[in-house]
């Protein structure tokens, strides 16, 4: 299993830092994240980002500060010890997925020190190698729906590739100038999320017309119920359905509706290094593509989730474009898709 293999790195950690990180984005909100530097004693630093979405839970973090995390370990022994500790000691945070996003920045941190200290990086320990990693962008288009900025990201990137949120009050004529660029390949129906600022009303005669208008976009997390339960008894449309938000671990997977073909796998929702690489290992033993997805990620973040991707699943719709295409100017040069590995890759790091 692919968790054997980093579980028996060995981690020596001295201090500890982080640093808070701002931006505003392309979606219209101030994201804030937390990066958190892992120093050992030979100088090498590891480095892993909390996307926890709420700025006051990491203006909590930099008040209370971290746990005292210095000591020898293992990967695996690091977990464990991360595991019994709260690492919301300010206060229980308002979705407990955000412990989750909390545990990986900081098991990103460790595993990216420990492939330092070794002397190697993710993808030789796994004894794979990097590929270049396909990317779609992802964007919104706007209170009132347009395909203004779809063009704008096409004019600079003419064979871009794109992941879309749906709204209720896209039109059958937006529908049909987006499907004509051909350039569609996911729809996020955003229909999983409950109480939090990205839900989207479901809509029955919504998911009618994407189906229809986009024969070949994976669907990500419709709602299945009354009015659009009916509309996913068809297997080619179960064959192109994803799923994300429900998804925190293995157990998961295995109580979705019916087994997946398509799944998006958000690191920070498992928590856990081993949470992650079970999943990903038993979702590959069946067959199911798989395509990475992010959070705004602002510091090394987005850098390990495009590592990842390169390694297990580079050439799927990963939504993992440089945080560039998260500007909320398209302005100068964008980096086109595939990205490159680097040439001399190091830790848990692709940059």
């Amino acid at each position: 299993m692919s968790y054997d293999r980093i579980a028996d790195l060995p981690l020596t950690i001295e201090s500890a830092s982080m640093d808070r990180l701002e931006r505003e984005t392309s979606s219209g909100f101030t994201r804030v994240t937390t990066e958190f530097s892992f120093e050992g004693p030979d100088g090498a630093v590891g480095k892993g980002e909390d996307v926890t979405y709420e700025t006051d839970e990491h203006d909590a973090l930099a008040e209370t500060g971290l746990p005292d995390l210095a000591g020898e370990y293992t990967i695996d022994s690091f977990s464990g010890r991360l595991a019994d500790l709260d690492l919301f000691p300010a206060g229980a945070p308002d979705r407990e997925v955000f412990r989750n996003y909390r545990r990986w920045g900081l098991e990103a941190a460790a595993l990216d020190l420990a492939l330092r200290q070794a002397g190697t990086d993710l993808a030789s320990r796994l004894d794979a190698e990097y590929e270049p990693v396909r990317f779609v962008a992802s964007t919104r288009l706007g209170d009132e729906p347009s395909i203004d900025r779809v063009e704008a990201l096409r004019e600079a990137v003419p064979d871009l590739e794109l992941k879309l949120d749906p709204t209720p009050d896209w039109t059958e004529s937006l529908i049909a100038e987006l499907a004509a660029t051909d350039a569609v390949r996911i729809l996020d129906l955003k229909g999983q999320y409950s109480g939090t600022e990205v839900d989207v009303e479901v809509s029955p005669e919504l998911y009618e017309r994407l189906i229809e208008g986009f024969p070949e976009a994976v669907l990500e997390d419709p709602a299945l119920e009354d009015g659009t339960e009916a509309l996913f008894e068809d297997d080619a449309v179960r064959g192109r359905t994803s799923w994300d938000a429900p998804i925190h671990g293995l157990e998961d997977v295995r109580d979705l509706p019916w087994e997946p073909e398509w799944l998006n796998v958000k690191p920070s929702r498992f928590g856990s290094l081993e949470s992650l690489l079970e999943t990903i290992d038993y979702c590959q033993e069946r067959g199911m593509a798989l395509y990475g997805g992010g959070q705004f990620e602002l510091g090394v973040g987005r850098g390990q989730l495009q590592a990842l991707a390169s390694v297990f699943y580079p050439d799927t719709p990963n939504d993992v474009a440089p945080g560039a295409y998260n500007e909320p100017e398209v302005t100068g040069e964008l980096p086109e898709s595939p990205l490159e590995p680097p040439a001399d890759p190091e830790g848990f790091r692709w940059s």
